[in-house]
């Protein structure tokens, strides 16, 4: 009877920690929302939605599965956060820093990443439907089966096939006639 009792105090237990491992720290929210700066914060699964966190030092925070739809992040430093499935619908990312970012299945649609650097960010299976590019630096990003604005799903490729070319033959042969040009073609 008491093994029973003891092995219930356990599962309980478990089960305790488990809720906890899959909520963000109050401390962290708080510390955010007061001084804009919250660095290495616990902020995995927090509503932030509509927030203004313009300018926001977010580096290296864990903001998995957080929601952080329409919120305004305009200059804002998230230099290698983790926003794994993370909801950032129609979210203001002017200007911000997303080097090193994991973005694995994170929702961006008709998010504004107007001048973002998502230099060497994972976006593998995000979802940028509708969202706005302009000037945008994804340089070594990957983009691993990643929903692009059009609505086009990448290559299951790795990043890096972006940097194989094509093997070029015959490139120093003109063509015949009155025709401009080379006969280049690739294998």
């Amino acid at each position: 009877m008491s093994l029973k009792v003891v092995a219930t105090v356990i599962l309980f237990g478990c089960l305790g920690f488990t809720e906890q491992a899959f909520a963000f720290n109050q401390h962290d929210l708080d510390q955010l929302k007061a001084t804009n700066s919250c660095t290495r914060c616990d902020l995995s699964n927090a509503d932030l939605t509509r927030l203004n966190l313009a300018g926001a030092n977010l580096r290296e925070a864990n903001l998995t599965r957080a929601n952080l739809s329409e919120a305004n992040l305009t200059n804002a430093d998230l230099t290698n956060v983790n926003l794994t499935s993370a909801v950032l619908n129609a979210t203001n990312l002017t200007n911000a820093s997303l080097t090193g970012a994991n973005l694995r299945a994170a929702v961006l649609e008709n998010a504004d990443l107007t001048f973002t650097g998502l230099i060497g960010a994972n976006l593998e299976a995000t979802n940028l439907k509708g969202a706005r590019l302009v000037l945008t630096n994804f340089r070594g990003a990957n983009f691993q089966l990643t929903t692009l604005p059009d609505g086009l799903v990448t290559s299951n490729k790795s990043y890096w096939w972006s940097l194989e070319r094509p093997n070029l033959n015959n490139c120093n042969k003109f063509k015949s006639g009155n025709e401009p040009g080379t006969v280049c073609y690739a294998e």
